[in-house]
């Protein structure tokens, strides 16, 4: 067969391994998904007031009742618990609270020895309160390879373990090609670095479904379907009475309007991520990116024979367009990431939630990682946005007056770092310096993105450049080497 119909037949394979795919993310079709809770009608009053229904908002109102069970909390969701990222994600909850051991080494080097240790007790505490409260999450702690497909990669990796060692860092092997195909085999790995306690695999629609019902019983007043409309401070008199909270002073507090009424309180914490900020100055800092994943059916006892993956683990490539894959508890395998697409003006759509020229691209790249796996079909295949900055990892701050706190920029590893923001904020609200508040990662702030339409072509340029280092050997241009020096970044 010449290689032009070779090309044409494979492209036709791939392409038949999606005809079955529901455009539908894989975690939130679950029969045993929790019906929307009524909307907010008329007013309401309380302590603290918790906008967005993700895993940022959801940890922020469980946090402020275990502080204080009498705090009185109300949770707003502009459409359902969890409908966005956090049902759409990978469900890689990592410790790591700077997106990665490099990405923290090279901004905060000299507080990262206490970022990894914060980190690694906020994993702990997410164990803790999924096994206190009976989340049922598919919480696996298994760990992630972090996998090399180029030579390059390995002295990466290789440099890498060895900060991480000088640092004082624990549990991380470095497997060599026989020892990553023992684990996970693939014709394609050259070697890994396995972290063992600083990832955790789950199923993130039902954690964040669990930590919705926590928040319930411990007494948070959760509204669904009811969107914040507008933020501003609650005038002298904008009370219209009594009712739960009503030990709240609107007049030294916050009014939130929604679509059917308002929310007054004393405290806000904004977990909307993603969405234009209530606060406008802490736009610029975000862009939403478009990140897509495909999910097999469930393999069979041969298929999972062929590739081994006994021990679990998510696995990660490299590249600077990487992959993230992990296995489900039926034995599917979750295949994301590579295209990032940033959208001008960095407008959400719900139309961008689904791509085909990205899902037939990843299909190609599952097959070129598991050839074993020739004839597998997917299942499902989706996309959702992702809140990025410029540094890849959460920043936070405070509005009117410290009334308002927000955190934001998870940049894609916000399954476990959220309930650290969450913390933070609640520290932030309370005017307290802790040992969180007290970082430069808390204290500094990145540098915003630039007005259109010098973003669209300065994320083009990067993105270019990133798949151009990528073809050479991880080489990386001088457009690259100077968003480097500038701390600026890319990511999804």
């Amino acid at each position: 067969m010449a290689p032009s119909a070779m090309r044409t037949a494979t492209a036709a394979l791939w392409a038949a391994s999606l005809s079955d795919a529901r455009p539908v993310p894989y975690w939130l079709d679950d029969p045993g998904r929790p019906g929307a809770l009524p909307a907010l009608t008329g007013d309401e009053h309380c302590d603290l007031l918790v906008i967005g229904g993700g895993y940022s908002g959801l940890w922020t109102a469980l946090l402020a009742k275990e502080r204080d069970p009498e705090r009185d909390v109300v949770l707003i969701e502009g459409r359902e618990v969890g409908w966005a990222a956090s049902g759409r994600n990978g469900g890689f909850c990592a410790a790591s609270l700077t997106h990665g051991f490099g990405n923290g080494l090279a901004r905060w080097p000299g507080e990262l020895r206490k970022l990894e240790e914060l980190g690694e007790r906020n994993l702990d505490a997410i164990e803790a309160t999924v096994a206190r409260y009976a989340i049922d999450c598919s919480f696996e702690r298994t760990g992630e390879i972090d996998v090399a497909t180029e030579p390059y990669q390995l002295d990466d990796l290789h440099e890498l373990y060895e900060e991480a060692t000088r640092l004082g860092r624990t549990g991380l092997e470095p497997l060599d090609r026989d020892a990553l195909r023992a684990e996970v085999d693939s014709p394609t790995f050259l070697g890994g670095l396995w972290d063992r306690r600083g990832v955790a695999m789950l199923h993130p629609a039902k954690l964040v479904w669990g930590l919705k019902r926590v928040c319930a019983e411990l007494g948070v007043r959760i509204y669904e379907n009811t969107r914040a409309l507008e933020l501003a401070r609650a005038g002298a008199g904008a009370r219209s009475g009594g009712g739960p909270g009503a030990r709240s002073g609107a007049g030294s507090g916050m009014a939130v309007r929604t679509p059917y009424g308002r929310v007054f309180a004393r405290k806000v914490a904004l977990g909307t991520n993603v969405f234009p900020s209530l606060v406008r100055r802490v736009r610029p800092y975000t862009v939403p990116v478009y990140d897509y994943a495909l999910m097999t059916e469930p393999l069979t006892e041969a298929q999972r024979a062929a590739i081994g993956w006994r021990n679990r683990q998510g696995l990660g490539d490299s590249a600077n367009q990487f992959h993230y894959f992990r296995i489900t508890d039926d034995h599917r395998i979750l295949w994301g990431g590579y295209d990032a697409i940033y959208p001008y003006g960095g407008r959400l759509d719900a139309a961008l939630d689904h791509r085909p020229e990205t899902y037939l691209k990843l299909a190609g790249h599952f097959f070129r990682c598991f050839p074993q796996l020739e004839g597998v079909r997917f299942s499902h295949a989706w996309g959702g946005a992702i809140d990025t900055c410029s540094r890849f990892s959460a920043f936070f701050g405070t509005a009117y007056d410290g009334r308002v706190a927000y955190a934001a920029g998870y940049t894609g590893l916000g399954v476990g770092a959220t309930r650290f923001g969450g913390e933070v904020m609640l520290d932030l609200l309370a005017g307290e310096r802790t040992e969180r508040t007290a970082l430069e990662m808390v204290r500094s702030k990145p540098l915003p993105f630039p007005p259109e339409p010098a973003a669209w072509a300065g994320i083009g340029l990067t993105k270019w450049s990133l798949a151009r280092a990528d073809a050479r050997g991880g080489r990386r241009n001088l457009w690259l080497r100077t968003m480097d020096r500038l701390g600026l970044g890319f990511d999804s």
